[in-house]
């Protein structure tokens, strides 16, 4: 007799299948090759070649300066009420002055039809050319928000050079940038004047402020690293650049120099040119043969940004040898604060520009800018809900910059009075502005959460303290 394992099953008719539900993931990943949207369908870059789009000068003479310009670039496919918003928040509450690259906004509205409503909503429009009903009424900044949150003036040791970490300085060497983005954490330095903000100069001449640099950092040998800022690079002549950097590859101290460059994917053609890329191969072969590791430090907020020119600039400074290109990002509500907002941007960074997804930073305290700002908790669940999905060298920190201590993950917080909105930070170093200060290691510092992310009764006491 055939004996039947306990778990066999003697032949017979199969039963139906019965359909099982399957609960899925709360984010699906799919691969989305990347792609240059079509600068034609724009009526002002109708005729416009590609020997032209590709050309970093051209870009640079046809950024979008002002209202006059965004129109003949836009023609009538924006009605007049989106340029009447515009006109608003450029009179009275605007931080930064227009300026966009063809190359910015052509990756606005990529693939859709372009109408005044896709275009109010589109994300990098919405922290590009930001409207006056972009921003809040109710609170359009925080009581405690300032032109430099960060502290950063207050802590030059020379001009333009800030040294706020032990082993880290950050060199601004100008005050210009290819692009202005609304949220800029250094609005009181970069750009022109706007009628809400009367910035603040450079006044040393450039190469005596590079010379002031490099004697700072002879004389404090516990300097490690310094990223290479302002502004952004892409804006100094190339030749001054490379001999800054050269200067600094010769400081046996220095063993860390990041370039900060939004340009990198707001005009990547800057970084094809033939001038720039065999100087950065001379720069990174030096700093290889010295043990310097040199990395390019990029700015994007969303997946639209990422185009094949990005990835072939990028994929181009990693050529001629630049250690890493990574990404920090800024969390800004409307724009990238969801988690597959996050996750589809970095896939793209990471799987097909070759950039590293690094930071996320919390959108500062400004002036103007609590609709872009996230609450502590909301970051702490963006941080959450990202991890698994991408590898791990790849998942990037979600941090909160607080002033007077720096960047903290999230989660390190010591206290959270979500009511109010407060939460309560420490830190394990002193600045250059704390050297005598025997107490700062034992203080806590205060980040407050955008007042109306609050339950009425934390609203409701910020409007009793609001002078205090």
């Amino acid at each position: 007799m055939t004996q039947t394992h306990p778990m066999e099953t003697i032949p017979g008719p199969r039963p139906a299948p019965v359909a099982v539900p399957t609960a899925g993931q709360p984010y699906e990943y799919r691969r989305s090759p990347l792609v240059e949207p079509d600068w034609t369908r724009f009526p002002g870059w109708r005729h416009v070649t590609r020997e032209q789009w590709e050309n970093a000068q051209w870009q640079r003479v046809n950024c979008v300066k002002n209202i006059k310009q965004l129109r003949a670039v836009l023609g009538d496919t924006v009605d007049e009420t989106f340029y009447t918003d515009l006109a608003a928040d450029q009179q009275a509450l605007a931080t930064m002055s227009m300026l966009v690259p063809p190359q910015m906004i052509n990756t606005m509205v990529p693939f859709a039809p372009l109408t005044t409503d896709a275009f109010r909503a589109d994300p990098i429009r919405r922290y590009m050319i930001p409207i006056a009903t972009d921003r809040r009424t109710d609170w359009p900044s925080h009581p405690y928000a300032s032109r430099d949150s960060l502290h950063e003036h207050d802590m030059w040791v020379a001009e333009g050079l800030t040294h706020r970490y032990p082993t880290k300085v950050l060199a601004e060497l100008l005050s210009t940038c290819p692009q202005y983005c609304g949220h800029c954490t250094r609005m009181d330095l970069v750009g022109n004047s706007t009628p809400a903000v009367d910035k603040l100069k450079l006044v040393l001449k450039p190469v005596d402020r590079y010379d002031a640099h490099i004697s700072y950092l002879k004389a404090h040998p516990g300097v490690r690293d310094v990223v290479v800022s302002g502004g952004d690079v892409a804006n100094v002549p190339w030749r001054n650049l490379e001999t800054y950097l050269m200067r600094l590859l010769e400081l046996e101290t220095v063993r860390d120099i990041r370039l900060a460059t939004k340009a990198l994917m707001g005009l990547p053609q800057h970084w094809l040119q033939n001038d720039v890329v065999e100087g950065l191969e001379r720069v990174a072969r030096t700093a290889a043969r010295r043990g310097v590791n040199l990395a390019i430090h990029t700015h994007v907020n969303h997946a639209q940004s990422i185009t094949p020119l990005v990835a072939r600039a990028t994929q181009t400074a990693l050529d001629v040898g630049v250690r890493d290109v990574r990404n920090q990002g800024v969390l800004m509500r409307g724009v990238n604060a969801t988690a597959p907002d996050l996750l589809d941007l970095c896939f793209a960074l990471q799987g097909e520009a070759g950039i590293l997804p690094y930071y996320f930073y919390m959108c500062d305290m400004i002036p103007n800018a609590e609709h872009w700002r996230v609450p502590v908790w909301h970051a702490q669940q963006l941080q959450h809900d990202i991890m698994g999905y991408l590898p791990g060298y790849a998942t990037p920190r979600i941090v909160c910059d607080v002033p007077f201590v720096g960047k903290r993950w999230v989660h390190m917080l010591t206290e959270y009075d979500r009511e109010r909105g407060i939460s309560y930070w420490t830190k394990n170093y002193r600045t250059s502005i704390e050297s005598a200060d025997l107490e700062a290691l034992d203080k806590r510092y205060a980040y407050y959460d955008p007042i109306d992310t609050l339950p009425d009764a934390g609203q409701q006491w910020w409007v009793t303290h609001r002078d205090d």
